[in-house]
């Protein structure tokens, strides 16, 4: 993991030292943040390859952190929370984050669930076409830059919308079931909730669709999945 830098955001001590020993063992470079404002700093001075963010900081909480991230990266963000409620889940990844692990973890699930999110993020995944613009420029995908450009602005996708954008894209026409949507994006560990998928779609949809209620883009085939509808 040469050249790969952790950012771990969390406001105890222990903890951090823990989670640092840990990456760093696995050949990560790590930097560590015990406050939201801090976490900011450090991303903003740094080429950050992931994040672990804590909910509970002593300043900005997790979620601030998180959405004032989002809108200049689509940087991998994994949440670290003692909160189990699915409510909670859904509401973290409806602002950005890609990943929820649920306190108290092991070192192993966190190092497997960053693994998995970082070959997601890194993989190609890249269409067949050779088409990037649709409806005469009104969306432009350019997968060599990884850049996503609406109506000619620039639109910040997380790395999990911008994988489920490409996916859809790679296989023109096909429908999508929630669980080939997991398997080919997500891996075939994710071990979330199939409502996932679904709050990805809609934050994606509401990047790059002019109505949402009637999408032309991501179009959903009710009772079976998901199609890309570029023309």
């Amino acid at each position: 993991m040469e050249n790969t830098t952790i950012l771990v955001v969390d406001d105890e001590p222990k903890l951090l030292d823990v989670l640092s020993s840990f990456l760093t063992s696995r050949g990560y470079t790590v930097l560590t943040a015990a406050s939201g404002t801090q976490a900011l700093t450090l991303f903003s001075e740094n080429n950050i390859a992931l994040i672990l963010l804590d909910l509970m900081l002593p300043d900005l909480s997790g979620e601030e952190v998180c959405t004032a991230i989002r809108k200049t990266s689509r940087v991998p963000i994994i949440m670290l929370t003692a909160k189990t409620a699915e409510s909670s889940h859904l509401h973290g990844l409806s602002i950005g984050a890609d990943d929820y692990i649920t306190k108290p973890f092991s070192l192993k699930l966190v190092a497997a669930h960053m693994e998995a999110l970082l070959r997601r993020t890194t993989d190609d995944l890249l269409p067949l076409t050779q088409k990037s613009s649709w409806r005469n420029g009104d969306l432009v995908i350019d997968f060599e830059k990884n850049r996503v450009l609406k109506g000619g602005k620039s639109v910040h996708l997380t790395a999990s919308e911008y994988k489920l954008l490409s996916a859809l894209i790679k296989y023109p026409g096909k429908v999508f079931t929630r669980e080939e949507l997991i398997s080919l994006v997500f891996g075939d560990d994710f071990d979330s909730f199939d409502r996932a998928v679904d709050t990805h779609i809609k934050n994606l949809r509401q990047k790059i669709e002019d109505d949402t209620k009637n999408p032309v883009y991501v179009r959903t085939l009710r009772g079976i999945g998901y199609q890309f509808g570029g023309e």
